[in-house]
Parts: structure tokens; sequence; C-alpha cells
């Protein structure tokens, strides 16, 4: 390690900036998040700059540099394009003692900055010591999609009771095994929902000794998206990774499926035409009787929890046991198929509305909103409707929509699986047949379809 890597206060404290480029401007943005009094010298300065001044944001010294201007700094940063000006500040920091920045000049520096990652109070900051600052970026992003934004806020919160935990814990082994208890729990998970009176409550509970002697668990219902793993969202594989059980339906892909947790248990809930495995009654009980278990419960759906999902029947169930929960949307298939196919749901040429329905059948019959279904200048989406598709195009012509009318059916979309046909309502039913498409399928009616041959940029 050539450098310590070390967290300076600036607050309030003068840091001058010679240079008035963008270079100059990124450097002051910094240490302005650090709420530092900054002193910028330049003879002339770029837009972004000259705003900054305007607001009273940094004083301004129009000049030259000169050694002078350094007086009473705790730090300065010389980004200028000009070699024998970084030099002669590098020169006069280092005279006064004073810590020195020379951009892209690691042999003039006396300290460097770190790529940062910022979810104050939490900063972390990452260094390559001057010799790849684009790797240093490379790192930081990877830590950035590992770090939701709201751990600043779990440590603000930490911080707020931090003295009544000294109160409670003499040792300093006690504190430390406390906070691991905390920060592996369901505290922080609240927080990262968003509930943070709810983790204050629960946090107060376990320093009071007042917590419920029949902890209950924790239900997540998370959308696992169309079936491609990398439409996942950040925290749905957060969770994925953190379950003792995982609750899952038949539209969950094998790839998303993958990717939970390895010793969690799995339990099938899928439910097929005519064919399911508990009926949904059993499955919101399900939740429930896991979670009072004290087990955190993964209920992984396909798309989306709240379309066609049944998300809010269950999680009904849940509010009359008191049992706390999270919902993490997912892509829902309309969005995430649609997508792949090449198919725009509202192209302005062609559609300015979008419907979504279930193409379920009932009691042999089709029983769908038909006005709904045939108004101009949309485009209908249809979940589920693979096995009534004949029926559902032959009452469309039968009520005036044209048999011309562009339909395309997906099978599996967004995954290496797919396969896309398109047709007419005349004879896509008959092509569907033919290709021996089997569910999970999404059928899109409307004049978008057309744009499919143009387009398609998908192609497994």
């Amino acid at each position: 390690m050539q450098a310590l890597p070390i967290f300076y206060n600036i607050k309030n404290r003068r840091c001058v900036v010679i240079g008035g480029g963008d270079v100059a401007l990124r450097k002051v943005n910094a240490l302005l998040k650090a709420h530092a009094a900054i002193t910028l010298v330049s003879p002339t300065v770029c837009s972004d700059i000259l705003a900054l001044i305007s607001a009273q944001k940094i004083q301004y010294i129009q000049d030259c540099f000169t050694p002078a201007q350094l007086a009473d700094a705790c730090l300065v940063i010389a980004a200028t394009d000009d070699e024998n000006v970084n030099q002669a500040v590098s020169v006069a920091a280092q005279k006064q003692n004073i810590l020195v920045n020379v951009v892209d000049a690691p042999s003039l520096c006396t300290f460097t900055m770190g790529s940062i990652i910022d979810r104050s109070p939490v900063v972390i900051a990452v260094s390559s010591e001057g010799n790849a600052p684009v790797l240093a970026r490379y790192i930081r992003t990877k830590i950035e999609t590992m770090l939701p934004a709201s751990y600043g806020r779990i440590a603000a919160i930490a911080g707020e009771f931090r003295d009544q935990v000294k109160a409670k814990f003499s040792s300093t082994e006690a504190r430390r095994r406390f906070w691991e208890d905390v920060l592996q729990g369901p505290i922080v998970e609240r927080v990262l929902a968003g509930q943070d009176a709810a983790a204050r409550g629960l946090l107060q509970d376990l320093l009071t000794d007042t917590p419920n002697t029949h902890p209950k668990g924790e239900v997540y219902l998370v959308g696992g998206g169309p079936g491609e793993p990398d439409l996942l969202t950040f925290r749905a594989l957060r969770l994925m990774q953190q379950c003792d059980v995982c609750v899952y339906d038949k539209l969950v892909s094998p790839e998303v499926m993958e990717l939970v947790r390895r010793d969690a248990e799995l339990i099938y809930v899928g439910k097929a035409r005519n064919q399911h495995t508990l009926p949904q009654e059993e499955i919101n009980h399900l939740l429930a009787r896991l979670a009072l278990e004290g087990k955190r419960v993964l209920r992984l759906k396909g798309g989306d929890p709240f379309i066609f999902g049944r998300g809010g029947e269950e999680i009904e169930t849940l509010m009359e046991h008191g049992i706390p929960f999270q919902v993490v949307p997912g892509i829902t298939a309309a969005n995430g198929v649609s997508s792949y196919a090449g198919i725009p749901l509202t192209h302005r040429d062609y559609a300015q509305a979008c419907l979504f329905i279930t193409g379920h059948l009932k009691d042999g019959t089709v029983d769908l909103d038909w006005e709904s279904m045939m108004r101009p200048h949309q485009t209908v989406v249809i979940y589920m409707g693979l096995v009534g598709l004949a029926e559902i195009c032959k009452q469309l012509i039968l009520r005036g929509v044209s048999a011309t009318m562009p339909v395309a059916v997906i099978q599996q979309g967004t995954t290496q699986r797919q396969r896309v046909i398109t047709a007419t309502l005349s004879d896509i039913a008959e092509k569907v047949m033919l290709a021996d498409l089997k569910p999970p399928c999404l059928t899109i009616i409307g004049e978008v379809v057309l744009l499919r041959d143009k387009l398609n940029w998908f192609k497994p």
C-alpha cells in the first residue's frame, strides 16, 4: 500500500481549486458535497463554474496562480491543462505543508481522490493510487450495483440509537454482536422497503427488552419478470438470495429460479388450465403460516405481482394476520415480451392506448369485454389466451373488426426459447396450431404488430 486511505473533514474549511474548465468543475462539485469553503483561481471559467460563482457557492479569484493564493488552505487541487502551472501549484503547496492533488499527475500529488460511492453517511472510495483511474471507476460501478441507496438511511438510523446501545451494553464485544444481529435481521429490511418508522420501532423494542416473544417472519412478494434473469430488479435479486423458503409459480423461468438462495426450501404452487397445485386461498394461508413460523418467505411470481398475479389477494391475508411484507414490482409480460418481440405497444403512428386483458375461458365460452377490445387506435394484449385464441379471433371478426387486423403470438418471450408468430385475425389461430406453440404465450392485437418486421432486434 503506497498511500494511507483516510477520510478528511473539510466542512467549512478553505479549499483552493486552480483551473476553470470541466475537470476543475468536477473537483469543485466533489468538494461542494463535502461542504468545503471553495476558492477557485483561473483567468477564465466555463459557463457551469460561472453559474456557481453567480450563485455565491464558491469564491472566485480571476487571476493567474500565485503561491500567496494558498494561504490558510487545508488542501489544493490543480486542474489546469498547463503542466508548468500544475508543477508550480504542487511545489508551492508542499512548501506550505498543504495537501495537494494534481489531476492526472500522481508524482505531483500528496493525496489522491478515489472513485466515490456515496451513501451518506456511508461513503466508500476506491483508489488505484493513480495508476488506473478508469479501473477504479469500473470497480465503483460494480460496488454501486451491490449497495442499495437505502444503506445511507440504515447508517443514519443506527447513529440515532448509538448512545442507547452504548448505555445498554458495556463492552465493545456486546455492542458488536448487537449490531451484527440488527444488520442481519428484519430491521434492515424495513429500511430497505422504505419503512423507516417501523425499523425504528423494532430497534427500540430490542433496546427496551420488549420484543415480540414470538417474532413473525416476513413475506417478500417479488415479480420475477417475463423470464430473462437480467431483467430482475436489484431488490428482487437481493431478497431472492436471503429467503428461507421460496413459494413459486409455473411462469417463473428456470433461469430466474437458478438465482434463488441455494439452500432455501422450494414450494411449487403453479397453476395451469384446469390444474391447480394449490387453490389460491390455500396459497394465501400457506404464506401466512410460513411467516408465522418466523421464516423469510419469498413469493416469487412471473411478471409483476399485481398485474394478473393475484398478489393483492395474498397481501390481504397477510395484513389480516399482521404479517410484515414488501412488494417488489417486476416487468410484466406485456412490457418485456413485446419489447423483445420488436413490437412497441404504443407507437404514435398506430396506437394511443393499450388494453391488458386475460383470455381465460369461462364455462366453455369466451367471456370478454368485446366493446373495449374493438376501439380503434389501440393495442390489445391478451394474457393466457392461447387456448381460446381461435374463438377470440372469431368473435372480434363477427363484431366488425377487420379480418386483416395484425396479430402476434409470442411464446416464452425474452428467453432463448422465444418464438414469434405473426399473422391476421383470420389465420393466426391456424398458424399457431401448425407451429405447435406452448404456454406461456402472449397475444398482441393491433396495427403496431406491423412494426415487427422492421424492429425485430432480438433473435435467439
